[in-house]
């Protein structure tokens, strides 16, 4: 029986202090899913994502990815196991295009001579051409070519998980959709386990095999997106009733 990518088992968390961000929490994400999670801030949907990589520890419980707990694995090794895209992308503005998405395979110690074709593969996957976007800095791209970039970085080392916080919050709708059917075609062809965080119900429709909902550190809903969408559960239909829709009139 295949192990699962991700496996959250019991998994309760706090702040020093602080009432728990996540109570008894489980769930699994099979190889190859795309998992969007949903809900309102402070619901501890980044705070899972930092489980999943050993920025932080369970209080109870195990985060397991690819059948090891978390706590058993060298944390370095484990990062460079799982590719990481947050909202601000946070690119490097002092080295190129090129420079940045070659970051990792440098730490690893690939060769130059394997460096360099894995950078071109990875900036035309996101279609940023690289004999017009390599040489670029950070500061001469819009914000949607910024964000091609930190998936072309969070992919340099065909990490098999790749975690996704907020990736596109703070693009303007019409970019955000450019780079939710860039995801899709990405996705299609390297059918890596994805976990995406986001408030938006309507992206993670549009992005996810499974959408999660969690509210008050428990997830109170992981199905497919038609099953979602057909809850009565009111915690749940108040992030549907938030999807923005177009007039008709």
């Amino acid at each position: 029986m295949a192990v699962p990518a991700i496996e959250f088992r019991g998994v309760s968390f706090a702040r020093p202090g602080r009432p728990r961000i996540l109570d008894h929490f489980s769930l699994t994400v099979e190889s190859g899913d795309v998992l969007a999670l949903v809900g309102r801030s402070g619901a501890g949907k980044s705070t899972l994502l930092k489980l999943v990589n050993r920025l932080l520890l369970p209080d109870e419980g195990a985060v397991l990815v690819e059948g090891r707990d978390t706590r058993e694995w060298e944390p370095i090794a484990l990062r460079r196991n799982v590719g990481y895209v947050l909202q601000d992308v946070g690119l490097f503005p002092h080295m190129s295009v090129a420079d940045n998405v070659a970051v990792v395979p440098r730490l690893e110690g690939w060769p130059a001579d394997r460096i360099a074709p894995r950078v071109h593969e990875l900036l035309d996957l996101v279609g940023l051409p690289a004999g017009e976007f390599a040489a670029r800095w950070p500061d001469e791209l819009s914000g949607g070519q910024r964000q091609r970039v930190g998936v072309a970085r969070a992919l340099a080392v065909d990490p098999p998980v790749l975690l996704m916080d907020e990736p596109f919050g703070a693009l303007d709708p019409l970019t955000r959709a450019e780079l939710h059917a860039e995801f899709r075609r990405i996705q299609s062809r390297l059918r890596k386990t994805v976990i995406i965080v986001t408030h938006d119900m309507g992206e993670a429709f549009a992005l996810a095999d499974r959408v999660g909902v969690l509210e008050d550190g428990q997830l109170i809903a992981c199905d497919r997106a038609a099953a979602v969408a057909a809850s009565t559960d009111p915690r749940v239909r108040r992030l549907l009733d938030a999807i923005v829709s177009v007039p008709r009139s």
